[in-house]
Order: C-alpha cells, then sequence, then structure tokens
C-alpha cells in the first residue's frame, strides 16, 4: 500500500515538527548554535515560512499512513530535504519517501553534511554515490557534498 501523497498547508505544522526535531537531533552536535536551534529555529517560526512560501509546500511529500510520519522534498529532480520522526526511523519510511523521489519525481542528485555520516551511508546504501562536490555550509566552516545516483 502506498502511503505517499503530496503535502498540503494541513501538514505544516506537522513538516515543522518532523524537520526541527530532526535538526536538532543531527545537525545541533555538529554545530552546537543555541540561539540558532533553541530560539530561532522552533515548530512556529518554521509553520510561519512555510505559509510564507508556498513552493516548499508543493515540492513536498509526505508518507501518511493515518498520521504524517516523515517527507521528502524535491525541485528539479534534486532532493533538498528527507527527515523522518526521529522515533520512527529505521523502519522503512524513509526508503519509500526516497524511492518515491526516485521513480516518481526523477529525483538523481543532493546535498548532505559531511559530518552527518548516517545520512550519507544511507543514501549510499540506496544507490548514491559521492560525486567529489564540495562546497562550503552557508555561514558555516563545514562542507556539503554531491551525492548522485547513477
Amino acid at each position: 500500500m502506498n502511503h505517499i501523497r503530496s503535502a498540503d498547508f494541513r501538514d505544516i505544522c506537522r513538516l515543522s515538527e518532523i524537520e526541527v526535531f530532526n535538526y536538532r537531533l543531527n545537525f545541533y552536535p555538529i554545530f552546537k548554535n543555541d540561539g540558532f536551534y533553541f530560539r530561532e529555529y522552533t515548530t512556529r517560526a518554521l509553520s510561519e515560512i512555510y505559509r510564507k512560501n508556498p513552493d516548499m509546500i508543493k515540492n513536498t511529500f509526505v508518507y501518511d499512513d493515518g498520521c504524517v510520519k516523515g517527507f521528502i522534498r524535491v525541485k528539479e529532480k534534486e532532493i533538498q530535504k528527507l527527515f523522518v520522526e526521529p522515533v520512527l526511523q529505521g523502519k522503512g519510511i524513509g526508503e519509500a519517501l526516497l524511492m518515491h523521489a526516485v521513480r516518481e519525481k526523477g529525483a538523481y542528485a543532493l546535498w548532505a553534511l559531511e559530518k552527518n555520516e548516517r545520512a550519507i551511508a544511507f543514501y549510499e546504501r540506496h544507490g548514491f554515490s559521492k560525486t567529489g562536490g564540495r562546497m562550503t555550509e552557508e555561514d558555516t566552516d563545514e562542507y556539503l557534498i554531491r551525492l548522485e545516483r547513477g
């Protein structure tokens, strides 16, 4: 059964919640920026960004089997974000979303934080490879690396 559908404005709060908690779990240990992760990047603030930027919703697909458990955002065949509710990771939700993006949207590329080894390993298990492309993450000393699916 396919639980993946296009996101809509009713999903904004849930998308914000999943994204903020994943940012705190995966990126706070790297950047250690209390002001950003606990004062600026809140579910309320991110929900407002979603409301003001309808294209973010238009390019987002959710895994919904009665409640939204994860999402993927694809724009111009590039994966921009893929997040699964942290307590539900490892249950095939991320894989289902990724394969949907590859098969249905032609997604073949993404940028991942170089220190996010868990995410890179996930993408590599699903046919993505490092290309050698590398750039700094905006306003940081950290690097993003490019991965593409052959």
